[in-house]
């Protein structure tokens, strides 16, 4: 929940400029009330807009949501579903992002799936099974073939904003690890399969963390608020491992 018009404006202004996508999938996930601003100004471009969040109804009587048609209507391709943030301040269920996963796939977008475990859970050992469980209720939802329609980002709650930083074999681990979960499913969707890494993704660790095997990009968070950091970062994505 950052920024007005006018950023919304520079930002994507910065973004015509740079012509940031060539060999990368560039998306933004702006506040939804900017949506169909950033479709206007990022015209010619090859950068994909989505929504931080929806409702898992087409419509109804639902004060202050945003059903996925709408996102669409907007010129939205995308939608996050379940991130940290969603889960521990707005208590998503494991079972409610499913269904919002669900509703992104009914409206035409492409959701991004966010697991990830609390500091508490990976200091007790359970981080995996965490990040397992939260797959688990979106393939018992929807089956494998609709998780396979989606992209996944892991997010390392205990490394967002607390002082604490996910090293890249950190990452990477835990990357393998959903990506062999996946395998245990359908080695075919685990190898094809874009796992994205959110945990305070910045200029400066970006080009190590996707140098990892099983890191296919990132969900970048507050340096996403400065266009050069993130441009510093699709650069790091672009040159590849």
């Amino acid at each position: 929940m950052h920024g007005d018009a006018a950023f919304v404006a520079a930002f994507a202004g910065s973004l015509q400029a740079a012509k940031p996508a060539a060999g990368v999938d560039v998306l933004l996930f702006p506040p939804v009330a900017y949506l169909l601003l950033l479709r206007d100004a990022l015209v010619g471009t090859q950068v994909g807009i989505g929504a931080q969040n929806l409702h898992p109804e087409i419509e109804g009587a639902y004060t202050g949501e945003v059903a996925g048609e709408m996102i669409r209507d907007l010129g939205g391709s995308w939608a996050i579903v379940g991130h940290s943030e969603r889960r521990q301040l707005f208590g998503e269920t494991d079972a409610l992002v499913a269904q919002k996963f669900a509703a992104a796939l009914r409206a035409g977008l492409c959701p991004v799936l966010c697991v990830g475990e609390s500091l508490e859970e990976r200091l007790a050992g359970d981080a995996e099974a965490v990040v397992n469980r939260q797959l688990d209720a979106v393939i018992a939802a929807i089956d494998c073939l609709g998780l396979a329609r989606g992209v996944i980002a892991y997010e390392p709650v205990w490394a967002i904003g607390t002082g604490e930083t996910a090293t890249p074999d950190q990452a990477q681990e835990m990357h393998a690890a959903i990506r062999g979960r996946l395998a245990q499913v359908s080695p075919e969707m685990a190898g094809e399969m874009r796992i994205l890494y959110g945990g305070s993704v910045k200029p400066d660790n970006a080009a190590q963390l996707f140098a990892q095997a099983d890191i296919d990009g990132g969900l970048v968070g507050g340096a996403s608020l400065n266009v050069r950091d993130f441009l510093a970062i699709v650069a790091a994505a672009s040159r590849g491992p």
